[in-house]
């Protein structure tokens, strides 16, 4: 009896997680001294998050407080993309930061690569912004997570539907 074991690769975040750092970070906007006059907004959109301040200075503060946040509520630093700062009414810098969800069809390109150079006995197949791996076996399967954790790719993966 031949079964065959499989696992998907994904690039997600956890969405309330992400809605709980972004209310942490408007919440201590507002309590510390040196944000406090500075009218700063972040609001969180569907597919990205919208900073309004007045300075590059809180920007940078903002920015690191976002990032703060996100960490310690386990959410990997990778779903940012940090959009340039633009110029907004009234001497005012708004930054869009994009999240990223899903793997990149280049990217899914490279990794699918990367384990049929590493791996013969395993078979990856990209199943629109997934990647699919099955085997055999599962310590191959192991083998692929291991292979794929040392790498350093742009965005967060996860390896999920393991079975």
């Amino acid at each position: 009896m031949a079964t065959d074991f499989s696992f998907d690769i994904v690039s997600d975040f956890d969405r309330q997680e992400l809605v709980n750092a972004v209310d942490q970070t408007v919440r201590e906007i507002k309590s510390r001294y040196d944000l406090k006059g500075t009218n700063s907004e972040v609001t969180l959109e569907e597919k990205t998050i919208t900073i309004t301040t007045d300075s590059e200075m809180t920007l940078g503060s903002i920015q690191d407080l976002l990032q703060t946040k996100a960490a310690k509520r386990g959410l990997s630093l990778k779903v940012f993309d940090f959009g340039e700062a633009e110029k907004a009414g009234g001497n005012r810098l708004r930054q869009v930061v994009t999240l990223k969800k899903g793997v990149p069809s280049d990217l899914a390109k490279q990794i699918t690569k990367l384990i049929r150079d590493n791996l013969k006995k395993v078979q990856p197949t990209i199943q629109g912004d997934a990647v699919r791996v099955s085997a055999k076996s599962k310590d191959d399967l192991q083998t692929v997570i291991q292979l794929l954790k040392n790498e350093d790719f742009p965005v967060a993966l996860q390896f999920t539907n393991y079975r």
